[in-house]
């Protein structure tokens, strides 16, 4: 996941990103990205938030696993909020994961100092992932012009998304065991 990651600058550039690609994908509650004419709608005008990673089941997923605890605060609340975007059966594995003993749990148990190296690894590349999208969000929004509606003070999906990525990074460094 961090390999491709890294990958993105080769074929997205940061001024096409912010100037071309982010104006469609823009919106949180306040200000939604509204769809029209949706045939499965009956062609009422749909509001919705913008795009944003919050609506992936993929690091919440390694989250939960791992057993990071990111504090309780308004992102909490976004976050569960976003799950409405997520296909159900996604949403019915991340509350599986939630719900059960998380591998630090067994990893704490187990008192190997090889196994704790191997879980300090896996959690550390969910930090590695975590500041390398905030250097992303630095590099292809925040450092680029603000025009009219295309503000950096928030991410597309609304939320104050430096502080936020930042919160959830060191969040994920307090994870590790050693």
């Amino acid at each position: 996941m961090n390999h491709t990651l890294l990958r993105m600058t080769e074929h997205c550039d940061p001024y096409i990103y912010y100037h071309r690609v982010r104006p469609f994908i823009h919106g949180w509650q306040q200000h939604p990205v509204t769809y029209e004419g949706v045939p499965e709608h009956a062609g009422a005008p749909q509001a919705y938030y913008g795009e944003t990673g919050a609506q992936s089941t993929i690091v919440p997923c390694l989250d939960a696993a791992l057993g990071v605890r990111h504090r309780r605060d308004e992102l909490r609340t976004y976050l569960a909020e976003m799950r409405r975007y997520m296909p159900p059966p996604h949403v019915a594995f991340l509350e599986s994961l939630e719900s059960g003993p998380s591998v630090r749990e067994f990893v704490e148990r187990a008192s190997d100092g090889e196994l704790v190296d191997c879980y300090d690894a896996c959690v550390a590349g969910v930090e590695a992932f975590r500041s390398t999208h905030l250097e992303y969000a630095s590099r292809y929004i925040q450092k680029q012009a603000q025009v009219g509606a295309n503000s950096t003070e928030y991410g597309t999906g609304g939320t104050p998304f430096m502080r936020y990525l930042k919160k959830h990074r060191d969040e994920s460094h307090s994870a590790l065991l050693r």
